[in-house]
């Protein structure tokens, strides 16, 4: 992508409610479809003014969006098969359809049933093909009972421990400062509920080295926004977030982590360079990070691998708050997948929009203006965006 890049802007964003409720066979299109009316509306758009959708990948497809949002003009679609990377992959092909003349107004859209519909482990083990190394998990992971994320990652996080020394209490900084900005949000599924150190490590162990709060919080719900160029977001009521920078990356092979010469080598060590070089800024530029959060550690390690410190140093850098509300680096300002819902990194989005547009109430990063968001899909696929005010 050119400089050209930064005439692409977010210019709505919208979300339900997010819930742990009762299994209802409607849920997961309903939802997406309030979300992105919401986003719609938010722009100062008619629904017949989209004409290009890009859907989660294995949720819904556009045909379905179009149909009961009354697109009747669809001019593009695509979809991402890069897990929790989708999102972005997502936003970097709508702005790819708009500076091409494809399309005018890109809706993207994703939700997720997690907590009252199938869950992960559910997922990936009936289908393994939902996800890249899925045929590899079955044939060489699944035999020896890694069945769900959580065991995957785990070994990453006991890695890092046993190379670099990071401890426990660091991951648990991450998962107490994230409960700290959910205590901010009102949308947060956690907001009342306080979590300390202490009880932190006094939690279960899940899969060794992780604990109860080391893992994110499956939920139902849906996110959307809405993009496009900067000419004609100055035709639009609301303040537009500008795409400064975005790339995506993985790492080799993607379709397995422990046959990797570098275990910790993400998407992201790839695509932070270039989104960052795009964008023409240092992660020091950043005045916040909306970083995927699927467990602790994942965290600790995209803050290393994008540059924000050296690797080995992740677990002193998120400690001592410098990742809280009020922090140096302020990450995941909404709570996160942590704390306020897994949404497949959807809510990230909308978070960054509503600091750079300075309306997070309470959980307003004072003087915000640059903010990165991250996607970690998969086995480790990455999408590093730079937005700004």
């Amino acid at each position: 992508m050119s400089p050209q890049s930064q005439e692409i802007c977010i210019v709505g964003i919208g979300q339900t409610p997010f819930t742990r409720g009762v299994p209802d066979a409607t849920l997961p299109l309903r939802v997406e479809l309030q979300a992105a009316e919401a986003a719609i509306r938010d722009a100062g758009l008619r629904n017949a003014d989209i004409d290009a959708i890009l859907p989660f990948y294995g949720l819904s497809i556009a045909e379905e969006f179009a149909v009961n949002l009354g697109v009747r003009d669809l001019a593009y679609q695509a979809t991402s098969h890069v897990g929790g990377a989708g999102p972005g992959a997502s936003l970097a092909n709508a702005a790819n359809a708009l500076r091409g003349g494809l399309a005018k107004y890109c809706l993207v859209t994703g939700g997720w049933y997690g907590f009252s519909g199938k869950r992960v482990r559910q997922i990936v083990v009936q289908d393994p093909k939902t996800m890249s190394g899925g045929m590899n998990a079955r044939d060489y992971y699944f035999p020896h009972g890694l069945t769900a994320p959580v065991q995957w990652f785990s070994m990453m996080a006991r890695l890092h421990m046993m190379e670099f020394g990071t401890r426990a209490e660091q991951l648990g900084a991450v998962a107490v400062a994230q409960r700290k900005h959910a205590a901010l949000n009102p949308n947060a599924l956690l907001r009342d509920k306080p979590l300390d150190l202490q009880t932190y490590l006094d939690a279960p162990i899940i899969a060794d080295p992780y604990r109860l709060y080391d893992c994110s919080l499956e939920a139902d719900g849906g996110c959307a926004f809405v993009v496009t160029t900067r000419e004609r977001a100055r035709d639009l009521p609301g303040k537009p977030v500008t795409l400064l920078g975005i790339a995506q990356g993985q790492p080799f092979p993607a379709d397995d982590i422990v046959t990797r010469r570098d275990v910790f080598h993400l998407g992201v060590t790839d695509a932070a360079p270039r989104a960052f070089g795009m964008a023409g800024i240092r992660p020091a530029d950043v005045d916040f990070a909306e970083i995927y959060d699927p467990f602790t550690f994942q965290v600790i390690q995209q803050l290393e691998e994008m540059g924000f410190c050296r690797r080995g140093e992740g677990g002193d850098f998120v400690s001592g708050g410098r990742i809280e509300p009020g922090g140096d680096l302020p990450v995941n300002t909404h709570g996160g997948l942590l704390s306020e819902a897994h949404i497949l990194g959807m809510n990230h989005y909308v978070e960054a929009v509503r600091q750079l547009r300075g309306d997070a109430g309470a959980r307003q990063v004072r003087g915000a203006r640059i903010g990165v968001v991250t996607g970690f899909g998969d086995f480790g696929d990455g999408c590093v965006a730079i937005l700004g005010a």
